[in-house]
């Protein structure tokens, strides 16, 4: 199906965030199709939601922290081969500000971690999607950009 054919199609629109502490990064490990999987917290934009409120929703209920964003690493778009479906993630910085005494994670969020870089690249078998560890190399690489980049006009 393409737009060519006279139908309508858009990506899924997701946020993620990396956040480091002391050589490390915040990561989940949850559950998906029965596989224990890793990502960056994240999650799908919902309606009437700026990006920069989705990506701090998403990091509080998946992680019980709060943070503050600093900068926009990426856009990335990426196809999953198994169901078709297309993803545009748009993926932050941020900073920890503080951790929510006995936050209930969502759904699916087995348990937060705090991984090595290396240590998340020699799990790149569980990794979500290849957008996690991309998203990871373009911020250690320096990838930042002014959050004004990414403007929500009500």
């Amino acid at each position: 199906m393409s737009y060519r054919e006279g139908r309508f199609w858009q990506p899924d629109v997701t946020v993620a965030t990396v956040v480091a502490r002391d050589g490390r990064l915040l990561c989940v490990e949850e559950r998906v199709a029965g596989r224990l999987v890793l990502n960056q917290p994240a999650g799908h934009l919902e309606p009437d939601e700026s990006l920069l409120d989705a990506a701090l929703r998403e990091t509080r209920e998946e992680t019980g922290w709060h943070v503050r964003l600093t900068h926009l690493v990426g856009l990335y778009q990426w196809r999953a081969p198994e169901t078709g479906r297309h993803y545009l993630r748009v993926a932050f910085a941020a900073d920890l500000l503080e951790e929510i005494p006995g936050a209930t994670l969502d759904e699916g969020i087995v348990r937060t971690l705090w991984l090595t870089p290396e240590a998340l690249q020699a799990e790149a078998a569980r990794h979500r999607s290849p957008l996690v560890w991309q998203t990871v190399a373009d911020y250690l690489g320096g990838s930042r950009h002014p959050l004004s980049l990414a403007r929500h006009i009500a």
